[in-house]
């Protein structure tokens, strides 16, 4: 009975000592790209890729989005083969109905690099991808300045003392 005892005493220090060191560290997945590195696809809910936001993003709300302003920037890795083969830049939002009700209709346009892209307009609230084919020759180095504009937004003024334009949840580009 002793040496039961303390076998499974020893077999418990084992467990303890050496089971839980796999828990508790992050393992990366093989397509996770490592801290500080640029993303190609950026959640408005990722905070190490918050440094990606050049501008016209408010903080996170309820851990996932952020509303905008009129104009918003963002700095994208290119993804791996978009040089050659082109990419798709895709923008989830949501057109809130409180927009909606203040402007009538938002109109979004984008430049990659410079490069003006069609806009896009939304009269109704929803949820919409704006998305746009991108030629290889705009993708050649290892990130992208994305530049997005609204042709109107909602002033600052009470209750919400921002100005505030569609809510975003993620931006990315994927090698076609």
């Amino acid at each position: 009975m002793r040496n039961r005892l303390m076998l499974l005493f020893a077999a418990l220090a084992f467990v303890l000592a050496f089971g839980g060191a796999g828990c508790r560290r992050h393992r990366a997945r093989a397509d996770e790209p490592a801290p500080g590195q640029l993303r190609s696809v950026v959640a408005m809910s990722d905070a190490q890729a918050s440094t990606q936001l050049l501008s016209g993003f408010h903080l996170v709300e309820e851990g996932a989005w952020r509303w905008t302003e009129r104009q918003f920037s963002i700095s994208l890795a290119t993804p791996p083969g978009a040089g050659q083969k082109g990419a798709t830049l895709a923008v989830k939002l949501t057109v809130p109905p409180v927009s909606i009700e203040r402007l009538k209709s938002l109109k979004l346009s984008a430049a990659v690099n410079g490069a003006a892209l069609d806009p896009e307009t939304y009269s109704a609230p929803g949820d919409y991808v704006y998305r746009r084919e991108l030629p290889a020759r705009l993708l050649t180095g290892d990130a992208v300045r994305v530049d997005f504009s609204l042709d109107k937004a909602i002033p600052p003024g009470n209750p919400d003392i921002r100005e505030l334009g569609v809510v975003v949840l993620s931006i990315g580009l994927q090698t076609r």
